[in-house]
């Protein structure tokens, strides 16, 4: 019964200081509408036909009437282009209107001056005040350093609560007064009763806040005191701030209200659209959406030729172009499970951030976090690959994982909330038909591709606190 009233006593303080907290924070712009921008799966035109009712005569014309304006009319579907760089070993696109296509159709790709979508021209007016409104970046540092200075704050009171808790002790013992004697302590200077100090859990961040809020009022009750004094003290040199980057300072226009459009005009895109070699592959070849020219050649490459191409910068350093292809190349296993994966529907997103290849998305990174994420291990179960000693002690070494790995990656899944999957690729033995051991081309990639196999295996991490009954 004794907890009631501290937990009343707490309710009242959280919603008295949650209208404060709401009136100083800025409001938030209103959310773009993702549903209509990212309307499109994939970057194809798709003209699906109207449902057919047997018992229905007028469905039957509907559809005749669909297939003829198709066979008259043809839709035809925009190729985008983007170019192979040899030196990053990736595909660029650098047409503004390539890369919002391929990003709002598919989330393909990268922005490289952006963590995911490729968004720097529009931070950039922001901070230059271009467009009204904060980046996201200037709104996550407002807030780190808010909880960074709360947390300081809490800190601060724990150490003052231990203080006085070894005061109200050391005052006990010399007066032989029993600590529940707690009417003889005196009050402490913030208001709280010597002996009497709650434990270091018992304080939040809120609390903080609001010592932290009745802190800030006392100087401009001080100051309001002290209105009579004229004498005035210069800032000292040690706590002025100094600006690094000078071009960052613009000079208002004529009419007072910042940057003009002119400077506006002078700002140009300096942002690109970067392509994972699978990622590109799987436009080329998979959707036929997208045309990679050689940035040496200026030559469109073929689905074949780039294939070979992927593969030779699959290695660091690259592989000279005259070696002949492997069918464990680290470029064909990493394609077969994103091919894989896309062929299923998941948007399909570099996983290197949290340590895995690969991550899985429902819809989208705009619309929700990822559920999964892959990890790709290659297989050597077919008989040739344990035909010699040499040849499976070699596949033996590329397959390995250790005991902590697994555990690392799996614990750090856990943290973030997502499921484990390993995926194991079966690797096929090398055929004269498709992989040649001579030949630095492949004749037929489908047929090539259906000789993998994708086993899945989803592992958990076992927590006994979440298992109790």
């Amino acid at each position: 019964m004794a907890s009631q009233p501290n937990s009343t006593t707490a309710s009242s303080s959280r919603d008295a200081s949650a209208p404060v907290s709401a009136k100083n924070r800025p409001p938030r712009p209103p959310r773009p509408n993702y549903r209509h921008i990212h309307r499109f799966p994939l970057p194809l035109s798709v003209h699906p036909l109207p449902p057919l009712i047997p018992h229905n005569p007028l469905s039957i014309i509907s559809v005749l009437l669909s297939y003829l304006t198709y066979v008259i009319a043809p839709p035809q579907d925009e190729v985008y282009s983007a170019y192979f760089d040899s030196e990053a070993s990736s595909v660029h696109v650098t047409d503004e209107k390539t890369v919002r296509a391929l990003w709002e159709m598919g989330f393909f790709g990268k922005g490289s001056l952006s963590r995911s979508e490729p968004s720097w021209l529009e931070r950039e007016k922001k901070r230059r005040g271009l467009l009204g409104g904060v980046t996201s970046e200037e709104v996550t540092r407002q807030r780190r350093a808010e909880r960074r200075d709360l947390k300081l704050e809490r800190a601060r009171m724990e150490k003052l609560a231990i203080e006085q808790r070894l005061q109200a002790e050391a005052a006990a013992r010399e007066a032989s007064t029993p600590l529940d004697d707690q009417s003889s302590l005196p009050p402490s200077a913030d208001g709280v009763t010597n002996g009497t100090i709650p434990s270091v859990e018992k304080f939040s961040l809120r609390k903080a806040k609001e010592a932290k809020t009745l802190g800030a009022q006392r100087p401009v009750a001080q100051e309001h005191e002290n209105e009579g004094k004229a004498v005035q003290f210069s800032t000292p040199v040690g706590t002025q701030e100094f600006i690094s980057n000078p071009s960052s300072l613009h000079a208002p226009d004529s009419s007072g209200n910042g940057p003009g459009p002119a400077e506006e005009a002078t700002l140009q895109n300096e942002e690109h659209l970067q392509l994972s070699n699978e990622e590109a592959f799987f436009l080329v070849y998979g959707l036929g959406a997208l045309h990679v020219f050689d940035n040496e050649n200026q030559t469109v490459l073929s689905p074949n030729s780039l294939l070979s191409l992927f593969c030779h910068h699959s290695y660091s350093p690259p592989r000279e172009p005259s070696s002949h292809l492997k069918t464990d190349d680290p470029f064909l296993v990493s394609y077969v499970v994103y091919h894989h994966f896309r062929s299923l529907g998941w948007v399909v997103r570099s996983g290197v951030k949290f340590g895995v290849d690969y991550l899985l998305y429902n819809r989208g990174p705009v619309f929700s976090h990822a559920e999964f994420a892959i990890v790709v291990i290659p297989s050597y179960d077919h008989p040739y690959w344990s035909e010699s000693q040499d040849r499976k002690a070699e596949c033996a070494g590329k397959q390995a994982r250790s005991w902590w790995w697994l555990h690392c990656v799996n614990r750090v899944q856990a943290q973030v909330r997502k499921s484990l999957v390993v995926c194991y690729v079966e690797i096929p033995p090398p055929a004269c038909s498709e992989l040649n051991s001579s030949s630095t081309t492949v004749d037929d990639i489908g047929a090539l591709l259906g000789r993998y196999k994708v086993r899945e295996l989803i592992i958990k991490r076992w927590v006994p606190n979440r298992s109790r009954d």
